[in-house]
């Protein structure tokens, strides 16, 4: 198959990067799907790095039959988003989710069809700007990792392979950086390592990157907490590498300050459920003990009720 059309679910910060790599290449066949009031603001257009984007935006229902869905909305929205890529995914589409965590896919692949997921992770360092986004393009081990997963049955492994050679086309002479790789669940769990244990520590303390090499504490809390996502990740049969889990790399500048903060910077709530919290029910699933994450899942929510006030003495 050939991927001809594109719908975004969730034009934020790693949706704008799509829309951005892509805009050239689709055109007028590039959508975003929103309704309601979220449809109207977006329809005014977008600025992606200075640029102004006019986006074409449509319902669920005047997507039906796309070719390819990206989400990548907030953890909070995912279900909302579960219920759009429903109503616009025919027999043919191929459904990515670039959000972050480890159970989009699955709770995606339980309304659309394994067979239609692709799984996929980005890494990107973005922010919110007063009238859109902006993010450095990504280069070298940043960008889009996508790849099948071998747990699929081999049906679904065969649908897969077609979707992925489709993926690679498309990506093709577009701006978007991608890794096609063989072991996209080792992808999967390395981000998912890499947000708890440095997403949520910076955001506690208030602090870019740069705290995780100023502060053997900061760098403690980074350990302990990538340690118990380690341990989780044992249980299904996947080892992490600690060098593909962190930002030691120098990926990313001292002043970075990754998405949990920004939304702690802007008074909205996080994605603290989708990591620590996450972490939590697997370690009371699998029978592993993750009283780090325990304590630091609590301690982003108490920030978040502060700044909604229900407390500041």
């Amino acid at each position: 198959m050939k991927i001809k059309t594109v719908a975004v679910i969730g034009a934020g910060a790693v949706g704008s990067y799509v829309i951005w790599g892509l805009s050239d290449k689709l055109g007028a066949d590039l959508w975003v799907i929103a309704e309601g009031e979220r449809a109207e603001r977006l329809k005014k257009g977008l600025v992606i790095n200075g640029r102004h984007f006019d986006l074409n935006v449509r319902t669920p229902e005047q997507a039906k039959g796309v070719d390819l869905i990206v989400t990548s909305v907030k953890y909070d929205a995912l279900d909302s988003a579960i219920e759009s890529a429903a109503r616009a995914a025919d027999d043919h589409t191929i459904v990515m989710s670039l959000m972050n965590g480890i159970d989009s896919e699955e709770r995606l692949g339980g309304r659309v069809g394994m067979e239609h997921i692709v799984y996929s992770v980005i890494k990107i360092a973005s922010h919110h700007t007063a009238d859109g986004f902006e993010f450095n393009p990504p280069a070298g081990k940043l960008g889009i990792y996508y790849g099948p997963n071998d747990d699929l049955p081999s049906t679904d492994l065969l649908d897969q392979a077609s979707s992925v050679q489709a993926l690679t086309q498309l990506f093709e002479d577009t701006p978007v950086c991608t890794h096609l790789t063989g072991d996209i669940m080792n992808a999967l769990w390395s981000k998912f390592a890499m947000n708890v244990s440095e997403n949520l520590p910076q955001a506690i303390v208030g602090c870019g990157m740069g705290g995780y090499s100023d502060s053997r504490h900061v760098d403690f809390l980074r350990t302990k907490l990538r340690e118990e996502v380690f341990a989780l990740a044992k249980v299904k049969g996947i080892e992490l590498d600690a060098a593909g889990c962190t930002t030691r790399n120098g990926a990313f500048k001292d002043d970075v300050r990754f998405s949990t903060l920004q939304d702690l910077d802007a008074g909205r709530h996080t994605e603290v459920d989708m990591l620590a919290g996450q972490a939590i029910r697997l370690g009371r699933e699998y029978g592993i003990p993750t009283p780090c994450n325990e304590v630091v899942y609590h301690l982003v929510k108490a920030l978040e009720e502060k700044n909604d006030g229900l407390f500041d003495y």
